[in-house]
């Protein structure tokens, strides 16, 4: 998306160029600065006090480790972060000389890690230290003042860190699944007990106990006077509007009423994080559910997981200029009816996987947006360029894709957290999250390499899986996130019928019922029109808003008595209202409005035709350039 006004694209450049400033320890430069009183004065010294006593134990309880290795290994380290990116207007030599040098620095970093890490494994596969070592984590993360902050404001907020420190199972939970977002580790254990006192579910093993920490730890506010979000150790969208607690209990609801993905039962709180943290109301998520349910069922059960739910950006939000108009709805059902630019196709897409129970990511990139999803392969982007284009927030693209793909090997990534919770024992700085691998110190820097060394295999894997998006240019991938195209789509696929879903039904009064599968032409998928099983039984078909030439449906009915019959039709549309012509008997010609359903079924006003005793001809066209509609089917009711 560019802009036309050069003070934006200077506003934009600015931003742009502060977000790629070095940003090793977010969480730890937090601001504003907190405002202590004499008793939190006193708190932020006992914190520090655990905090020293630790550190000070730990380093006397780790092992020497072999200094000729651990030079060798920083030595790589800086040669890497040495490499500088040419620019794009550069030499094209420069760009091949780069290209040659990083992998090459990149894979004497790793070599030169793994003595390091043979060395320290029966270090790192031990939970001995564990309890100190995520203390210090905590401590570290959410900084001694930041602590006191929250525990200054009562006794029960001094309580909930007291019983956090004592609880070690739950310290390792919410370690694993990323920390609280800001380091606001109080706030977060404030929200999850909210949570807990709201549902009884909450509080037991498995899905709902993981998405309400998962829900807690990323947007750990209930105090409605703080506003936005916090770049903390992983990035939040924006606030919730409906609050924490209300929409976990959303999930939950819908999540008995079978109502989401089935693979959301079996997401860790990590991955939860990235389900419930969407700007957008509970209100909308429910109209999503609906509104695909009915419009278009077919992205609901897509075998491309890739594209499950998200194609619906696709198919029927149009790339445009973004426009506003509240009488069309809420802000979502404003997004697919007028379409708009990368970003609200990206927000759009990134709503709707989630009102699914799908964890999604924004992701940013220069001059576009698009988003980040998960699959069971792994996670992959939509919309937008590879991996190394894009960032959320502090966060770089490469690294969350790092960090995604170590989290698979469960075992292993526990050896890559206490690496990281020795570093902050020690007051070690972290590795950048936004320039991939640069910085950090050397406990920080070996987890990063550790994560490096599980996913080698995978990372070779899914580059080769995902070879064409991985080679497109920036520029390339920006346009072919703004245009309607998906990679590897094939031929139209052809769909079966059953025979029972074309009858036409004439009821006792006259009435006939006309599927909109039982057309005579045409009679299975084209390039516009698609044959669709409906959810909620039986068929529909969606007439495209893609497709280079119009079609026409064709049905043939047999009118039991000549006479005049009301003509209506049972559709689901998402955009205003246009008209669809109807030809009868291939002469007389029948004009009726489209109503906006915003996805729902419902009936077009009646138009009164004319038919002939027995056969007649009935074929139905929509004015080009059009939008999407399904179709359940028609009727024509006999007029007394």
């Amino acid at each position: 998306m560019k802009s036309p006004y050069p003070s934006i694209r200077l506003l934009l450049g600015l931003l742009i160029a502060l977000a790629s400033l070095p940003l090793s320890s977010p969480a730890r430069n937090k601001a504003p600065l907190p405002v202590l009183t004499e008793r939190g004065k006193a708190l932020e010294k006992t914190y520090s006090d655990q905090l020293d006593a630790i550190s000070k134990e730990i380093l006397a309880t780790l092992p020497a480790v072999d200094n000729k290795k651990k030079d060798a290994f920083e030595a790589a380290r800086t040669e890497l972060g040495a490499l500088k990116a040419p620019r794009e207007d550069d030499p094209q030599a420069a760009h091949k000389a780069y290209h040659v040098a990083k992998p090459l620095a990149e894979a004497k970093a790793l070599d030169s890690a793994r003595p390091l890490i043979v060395d320290l494994t029966s270090l790192l596969v031990s939970d001995a230290l564990d309890s100190k070592l995520m203390k210090a984590a905590i401590l570290r993360h959410g900084t001694p003042a930041g602590l006191a902050e929250f525990a200054q404001q009562s006794d029960e907020n001094k309580a909930l860190l007291d019983k956090l420190f004592a609880d070690e199972a739950l310290m390792k939970q919410i370690l694993q699944s990323g920390g609280a977002n800001g380091g606001e580790y109080g706030e977060a254990i404030q929200v999850y007990k909210a949570i807990l006192k709201a549902s009884e579910k909450a509080r037991e093993p498995g899905i709902l106990q993981r998405l309400a920490l998962g829900t807690a730890l990323h947007q750990p506010w209930l105090d409605e006077d703080k506003k936005g979000s916090v770049n903390g150790i992983v990035f939040a969208d924006h606030k919730t509007p409906d609050g924490p607690v209300a929409r976990y209990m959303h999930y939950e609801k819908a999540y008995l009423a079978k109502e989401l993905d089935p693979q959301f039962k079996d997401f860790n709180a990590w991955e939860c994080r990235f389900i419930t943290n969407d700007p957008y109301t509970n209100e909308e998520l429910t109209w999503a559910r609906s509104m695909l349910r009915q419009f278009r069922p077919d992205h609901i059960s897509n075998p491309d997981q890739k594209w499950r739910y998200t194609r619906i950006v696709k198919s029927d939000v149009p790339y445009c200029s973004t426009r506003h108009d509240d009488s069309l709805g809420l802000p979502q059902q404003q997004a697919i009816a007028l379409g708009g630019v990368c970003g609200r196709r990206a927000f759009f897409g990134r709503f709707v996987a989630r009102a699914f129970g799908i964890p999604s990511r924004r992701s940013a990139s220069t001059g576009h947006a698009a988003m980040n999803r998960w699959t069971p392969d792994g996670w992959v982007n939509n919309f937008g360029a590879w991996w190394s284009h894009n960032h959320c927030g502090p966060q770089g693209g490469l690294d969350f894709y790092l960090d995604s793909q170590a989290r698979e090997h469960e075992e292993s990534y526990v050896q890559v957290l206490r690496s990281q919770w020795i570093g902050d024992a020690l007051g070690q700085e972290d590795v950048s999250i936004r320039h991939y691998g640069q910085g950090g110190g050397f406990w920080d820097g070996l987890a990063f390499y550790q994560k490096r060394a599980i996913v080698e295999v995978a990372n070779l894997e899914q580059a080769a899986a995902e070879a064409e998006l991985a080679a497109l240019s920036a520029e390339e991938a920006r346009l072919l996130g703004e245009s309607d195209e998906v990679l590897g789509d094939g031929e139209i696929k052809e769909i079966e019928i059953p025979e029972d879903d074309k009858k036409i039904v004439v009821a006792k009064d006259g009435t006939i019922t006309v599927p909109a599968v039982a057309c005579t032409g045409p009679r299975n998928n084209t390039e516009k029109v698609a044959f669709l099983k409906s959810w909620d039984g039986g068929m529909q078909i969606h007439y495209q808003r893609l497709g280079n030439r119009p079609e026409l449906l064709k049905y043939t009915v047999t009118a039991p008595v000549a006479g005049k019959y009301e003509l209506s039709l049972n559709v689901s549309t998402v955009s205003k209202e246009y008209e669809v012509i109807a030809r009868l008997n291939r002469r007389e010609l029948v004009k009726t409005t489209l109503p906006y359903t915003k996805g729902n079924w419902q009936r077009t006003a009646p138009e009164t035709i004319e038919l002939k005793e027995g056969r007649n001809t009935i074929q139905f066209t929509f004015r080009a350039p059009n939008r999407g509609v399904s179709i359940k089917g028609f009727q024509l009711k006999p007029v007394k």
